[in-house]
């Protein structure tokens, strides 16, 4: 059997301490390949050069970025392929147009690293990633009380990037249940599949 080539990951942030921690962390694994940019400019340069990515990490106030522009430029520049937007403060006001602009998800620089490979896993899948904290950090919460405790933490899970089985072995659950527990979280918050339940739940503040 041939061998699996691993994922490509283009990270790009102007502070080379980050982008040093992040791929020392990533190239432990030998699931992921790690390139590094420390501009907007230079990660353009990357995909064009060895692209499209797997998936591309830009930090959102990094040189060149000039916000929802230097995203969209990326998306372009890897042939859709997933662009993440990575952060050091909380952008929740933001989630709408950044979505919308076509990330493939948010990553808080506060993320625990050993949460991060389920984070990029959940991407690569092509899911939609946001944290938790984003969620906790929405000023308005009209949905809360619309799932119950169970639904809530299975929400959870999703929003984690965590697939149904790590959520049952998590809870105690068989992974049927899950799913069931998935599809009506779906059903209650008016979502097509879990991603955009996942995003509903973040214009929610549920948690």
């Amino acid at each position: 059997m041939a061998a699996t080539l691993p994922l490509s990951i283009l990270l790009a942030d102007d502070h080379q301490m980050v982008l040093d921690m992040l791929e020392n962390y990533l190239v432990n694994s030998a699931e992921f390949a790690v390139t590094k940019a420390n501009s907007l400019d230079e990660a353009l340069a990357r995909i064009t050069e060895q692209g499209p990515f797997d998936l591309v990490l830009l930090d959102w106030q990094m040189p060149g970025m000039n916000g929802l522009e230097g995203l969209r430029r990326a998306i372009a520049v890897n042939g859709g392929r997933a662009v993440a937007i990575l952060t050091g403060t909380s952008v929740a006001r933001l989630i709408d147009d950044i979505l919308g602009g076509g990330a493939a998800g948010v990553v808080l620089k506060s993320t625990p690293l050993r949460s991060l490979t389920n984070a990029i896993r959940f991407m690569l899948a092509g899911e939609v990633y946001l944290p938790m904290e984003l969620m906790r950090n929405q000023a308005s919460r009209p949905g809360v009380g619309l799932l119950s405790d169970t639904e809530l933490s299975v929400l959870s899970g999703l929003s984690a990037g965590r697939q149904n089985k790590e959520i049952a072995l998590d809870l105690g659950l068989a992974e049927p249940t899950i799913k069931m527990h998935v599809t009506a979280i779906c059903r209650k918050l008016d979502a097509r599949n879990r991603t955009q339940a996942v995003v509903r739940a973040g214009v929610l503040g549920l948690t």
